[in-house]
């Protein structure tokens, strides 16, 4: 097993992982698709964290670093889009991802990270739990545009 930043040349790898999130397909290639894709890679502070096994890409998590003028002008992580493909879930993978995020958001001196889930299942909620995260300290408020 392997994690890492992913590639720029492994677009069509997550998206098929991300079939396995919650996308009912893979999007249609074209230019928007490319040029979004360009800019998370352009981006310093967007990072697509990938678990690998055998070469292909099991598992994945996004992790943003966001610049930030409190707390000491110290940023902050939101991770977002965590996924392990079915087939290999339970087994490690996805929680190898948030710890490399976690070390990421350490070595940019984020004084915290978040993340969002829309699951009410007690084994995903366990797992962020096992994480290091708690759903006690902030209420999340969501308005879909």
């Amino acid at each position: 097993m392997t994690v890492r930043e992913i590639r720029s040349d492994e677009l069509n790898e997550l998206l098929e992982l991300y079939t396995h999130l919650h996308e009912l397909g893979v999007p249609e290639n074209n230019k928007h698709l490319q040029d979004t894709w360009l800019s998370i890679c352009d981006d310093s502070n967007h990072h697509i964290i990938v678990c690998e096994k055998n070469g292909k890409i099991i598992s994945s998590c996004v992790c943003v670093i966001i610049p930030n003028l409190t707390r000491s002008v110290r940023p902050y992580a939101f991770i977002e889009n965590v996924v392990t493909h079915s087939d290999y879930r339970g087994k490690g993978y996805a929680s190898a991802c948030l710890k490399f995020a976690e070390n990421l958001a350490r070595e940019r001196n984020c004084y915290k990270m978040m993340l969002l889930t829309g699951s009410k299942s007690d084994s995903t909620l366990d797992f962020y739990r096992n994480a290091g995260y708690n759903c006690d300290d902030k209420t999340a408020f969501i308005q879909w545009l």
